[in-house]
């Protein structure tokens, strides 16, 4: 941020991205909510296979027996039969942006999507609505084998290799929301890096809602073959409605032995939406997965990456930052498994709290029987910026195995009279010292993200902190 400008002099609303484009779709399904008369058409619409059809309606009878959680979040306004689960904007996928429709390619460019596509990235995935309705990759890592399609084109193009890891990692009935998505799914992304590839520049997926009451339920599928490398970053946003907007994603990581995938998130989705996201990777013998997971926007979310240590010398990492402004709560937090000896894994979550916004961190580290020799650490921090913020912690940790070595430490913190005063006594005004706490606060993780990322996400949460102060 230029030093002589204020957040305020910026003169942006709160919500920068909440502008709509016209609805013009080439397809909707007729009318809103979900039974097996809509999972059925958005199937056959598809064209998909006949197992993939049986799959979605197996998940859909999931998703019915499954009550609503009644942790977490108030889900109390959500109402699943007043939301669309499908809509295809466009008839075919762009190869080059001047191939996408003017108003859509325009809103990306206002995201500043092609242009990282030019500067900073080796493929780029620019979901709108329920479709991807542009995709690319570097022809040096075609050439190299690597494999970077949205789902549906991975589905069709590359079948068995889909088939053989589809829902393995997050099983259809493993809870409400993932039922859920694995019944309606349409768009994400699907990604094969081959052995001992190494993809050097990020790959990034861009997930955008337009329509009101709308629902997206992408579906990512990440494998990073033997000695392998990747990273892959996905950012988001919606308009602003009065009415609810609802995204269910499902993201699985496969990392292979000696393998590395990280997995950066920057979720600035509209104050209408809720964010009921289901993430977990696994990292087999000596290779390492890793969360960055940047919460700003939304509603309410809940959201708990997770990776399952399930090779000798596996690595788990996860780092968060979330930021809950006024009638918004973050319920995010991380999930760590060691299913093998000699395993180790961080846990780091740093929340802020302003006004009526409500942070919590909800985790579990779990050390099975027989994983000796692995060590995990957890640590959580939360800064309130004033006397109406809440912030909760609901750490679990449950140890199997004597010989390990894991540690946990939370801080509950408040921006510091003494701190500001000794800023303000150097000319700061009181908004940009506060700014500069909260900057060396989310620190630990911005630095972790490519420098236009973290600056990035240092501005968003200067915009949402705009007037913090009185």
């Amino acid at each position: 941020m230029p030093e002589d400008k204020t957040v305020q002099s910026l003169g942006l609303d709160e919500y920068q991205y909440g502008f709509s484009d016209p609805e013009e779709y080439f397809f909707r399904t007729p009318r809103k909510g979900v039974d097996e008369e809509i999972i059925t058409m958005i199937s056959k619409h598809k064209n998909e296979p006949e197992w993939m059809l049986e799959f979605r309606l197996n998940a859909f009878k999931s998703f019915q027996e499954k009550p609503t959680p009644t942790w977490g979040g108030d889900l109390s306004d959500l109402d699943f039969q007043d939301i669309f689960y499908y809509i295809q904007p466009t008839e075919n996928q762009g190869k080059t942006w001047d191939d996408v429709p003017d108003d859509i390619k325009n809103t990306f460019e206002k995201l500043g999507i092609p242009q990282a596509e030019r500067e900073s990235l080796a493929g780029v995935g620019a979901q709108y609505e329920s479709e991807v309705v542009y995709h690319s990759l570097q022809k040096n890592l075609e050439d190299q084998g690597v494999i970077f399609k949205d789902m549906d084109s991975g589905l069709r193009e590359h079948e068995d290799l889909v088939r053989e890891y589809f829902g393995t990692i997050i099983p259809p009935d493993d809870n409400k929301f993932a039922s859920l998505n694995s019944a309606v799914w349409s768009g994400g992304s699907f990604l094969y890096i081959p052995k001992g590839v190494h993809v050097d520049i990020p790959l990034q997926a861009y997930f955008r809602i337009n329509a009101e009451n709308m629902g997206q339920f992408e579906r990512t599928l990440i494998i990073a073959d033997e000695g392998s490398s990747v990273h892959y970053i996905e950012g988001c946003t919606a308009p602003t409605y009065s009415a609810n907007s609802l995204h269910s994603a499902v993201v699985e990581l496969i990392a292979k032995p000696s393998a590395r995938i990280r997995y950066s998130t920057i979720q600035n989705w509209s104050h209408n939406t809720y964010n009921l996201v289901t993430k977990r990777g696994q990292a087999q013998e000596n290779a390492t997965v890793e969360w960055v997971d940047g919460n700003l926007g939304s509603k309410l979310t809940m959201k708990y990456p997770a990776v399952y240590l399930t090779g000798e010398g596996a690595r788990g990492e996860i780092l968060s930052v979330a930021y809950a402004g006024d009638g918004q709560h973050q319920d995010a937090g991380g999930k760590v498994v060691h299913a093998a000896p000699n395993t180790s894994s961080l846990i780091t979550s740093k929340s802020i709290s302003k006004g009526t916004g409500r942070s919590s961190y909800r985790g579990l580290l779990k050390v099975h029987e027989g994983c000796y020799d692995s060590k995990s650490r957890v640590e959580c921090d939360a800064l309130l910026l004033d006397e109406q913020a809440r912030t909760d912690t609901y750490p679990y940790i449950e140890i199997e195995e004597k010989k390990v070595n894991t540690e946990h430490e939370a801080t509950v913190s408040k921006v510091g009279e003494d701190q500001l005063f000794y800023l303000m006594s150097r000319g700061m005004s009181e908004e940009d010292a506060i700014a500069m706490v909260v900057n060396g606060f989310i620190e630990p993780i911005a630095k972790e993200l490519p420098l236009e990322y973290a600056i990035e996400l240092n501005r968003l949460i200067q915009l949402e902190m705009e007037g913090s102060v009185g």
